[in-house]
């Protein structure tokens, strides 16, 4: 290699790039933007639900615990919203039929199952479906467990809203007797019961005979992972401003670095690289 040539073998950098147009800062800009808006607006309304959750959680909680009171009738059940009422500590009067009960699949603390459902002729009119608790695969058959309580009864639980149609692939066949879900409409019509509340209750757990339905095994969970979901998102758009902040720096220095070559740094004779020969 001559003297006089310059080296442009892997050891020399790229020339640095120039800052972008402005049209391309503003593109980079207004994304950015538009990130960090929409980052925080998905942080606050994780926020927001939490709150929600949390109110939720504790008026269940204090509907689980209150005193049982008289479970809505006949004349309550017309546009009768039983979510919002899910999980009231009621108490119900009647008698129970026996003959149409009906077996729910189940799967508890205990094992898998099923869930018998008992209509409960009420004193004053009308039936409410009784889930009177967990039995066994091998108690399935009523001759192979406790009767149950006969002539009138007072129970006592947790009112539910109805289960509609199951889960795909375990969806409901009211052809077969098959059951995945308590969905309470469809297992009155497959039972030809009249005049039926728009819920079901959840036994509470009573003393029984052999092989009895265990009642009292109503799971009450409210996933609540809101705080992570929130500050997951708060953290994305703290990442999209340091992002944005090291962008526009980087382009404030080479914009100076332009403005400096353009005021003369660049002459030949100031370039140390140059060949004084040429």
């Amino acid at each position: 290699m001559n003297p006089g040539q310059r080296d442009h073998g892997d050891g020399d950098a790229a020339p640095e790039r120039g800052p972008r147009s402005a049209a391309v800062r503003a593109v980079l800009a207004l994304c950015a933007l538009g990130l960090f808006i929409g980052f925080m607006a998905l942080g606050v309304w994780q926020v927001e639900r939490r709150a929600w959750k949390l109110a939720l959680i504790q008026s269940v909680d204090e509907r689980v615990h209150a005193p049982p009171v008289d479970g809505p009738g006949p004349a309550d059940w017309p546009g009768f919203d039983a979510t919002a009422q899910a999980y009231r500590h009621v108490r119900l009067t009647g008698t129970f039929d026996h003959l149409h009960e009906t077996l729910v699949q189940a799967s508890t603390a205990r094992g898998t199952g099923f869930w018998v459902l008992t209509p409960l002729r009420l004193a004053g009119g009308g039936t409410v479906l009784v889930n009177r608790g967990f039995v066994l695969p091998e108690r399935r058959e009523p001759a192979r467990r406790d009767a149950g309580p006969q002539g009138e009864v007072t129970v006592a639980g947790l009112l539910r809203a109805s289960e509609p149609g199951g889960m795909f692939p375990r969806r409901n066949d009211p052809a077969i007797d098959r059951w995945f879900s308590r969905d309470v409409p469809a297992i009155a019509a497959a039972r030809g019961l009249a005049e039926v509340a728009p819920y079901f209750v959840d036994a509470e757990a009573t003393p029984g005979g052999e092989g009895a339905p265990v009642g009292g095994l109503t799971v009450i969970a409210f996933p609540n992972s809101h705080l992570v979901y929130a500050l997951t998102w708060f953290g994305l758009a703290l990442m999209v401003a340091l992002g944005a902040g090291y962008v526009a720096r980087e382009e404030l220095r080479l914009g100076r670095r332009r403005r400096h070559g353009d005021n003369g740094s660049s002459r030949p004779g100031d370039d140390p690289d140059a060949d004084p020969h040429r």
